[in-house]
């Protein structure tokens, strides 16, 4: 019973002390929990301007690699295959080429789908990879 009666008044305490708030501290409580950014889709005009920027065409594997592959594949996170290993040739001879190129697009293990790069296009996962893979 008291337990309950503590809750009750904790309550009604916390519930009086938030209307009695000014509303510049309201207006300040709301700016500092806002959300840090707003998705905006192509052809949205609530977002303020003219959408997003437009690519300026597909990045090469490398460029892919250096911006979202480079973490996990250069040193082999959670068994990543190595940039340039054997651990490539194996995957490749073990699932065919467009197994691992489905599972760098789709994601597999603790790789998430296209390795966190969103905005890439299939092929440039494709390239990514090619990339990746030992030459020779």
């Amino acid at each position: 019973m008291f337990k309950k009666s503590v809750i009750v008044i904790f309550t009604v305490m916390v519930a009086s002390a938030a209307w009695a708030l000014s509303d510049k501290q309201r207006a300040d409580i709301e700016a500092r929990i806002a959300p840090a950014a707003k998705v905006c889709l192509q052809g949205d005009n609530t977002c303020g301007g003219a959408g997003a920027a437009a690519s300026s065409g597909p990045r090469s594997g490398e460029q892919v690699y250096n911006t979202y592959c480079t973490a996990c594949h250069s040193v082999g996170v959670l068994g990543a295959p190595k940039t340039g290993s054997a651990d490539w040739t194996a995957r490749i001879d073990a699932k065919g080429l467009e197994t691992v190129y489905a599972n760098g697009v789709n994601g597999i293990g603790a790789m998430p789908v296209k390795g966190t790069c969103g905005d890439c296009s299939d092929e440039e996962i494709h390239a990514a990879i090619d990339f990746m893979v030992p030459q020779g």
